[in-house]
């Protein structure tokens, strides 16, 4: 089951990730929330280090933790 968030107007987004390779070769993960839950890279859980926050429109995003 992915990590939910329901925003300030009730719309329910799943956290989503995929692993990338940059042009230099090191590999990096790729966040992102769907409406949907997708049957391939839902993350049960918040990746470490980060925090869940929404923007003004309402869209949830991964910010980084202090």
């Amino acid at each position: 089951m992915a990590f939910s968030f329901r925003n300030s107007k009730g719309v329910t987004y799943y956290l989503h990730g995929k692993k990338r390779v940059t042009s230099s070769g090191k590999e990096t993960w790729l966040y992102y929330f769907a409406k949907e839950q997708k049957p391939e890279g839902g993350l049960d859980a918040v990746p470490a280090g980060y925090t869940v926050v929404e923007n003004k429109n309402g869209l949830p995003l991964l910010k980084k933790s202090a």
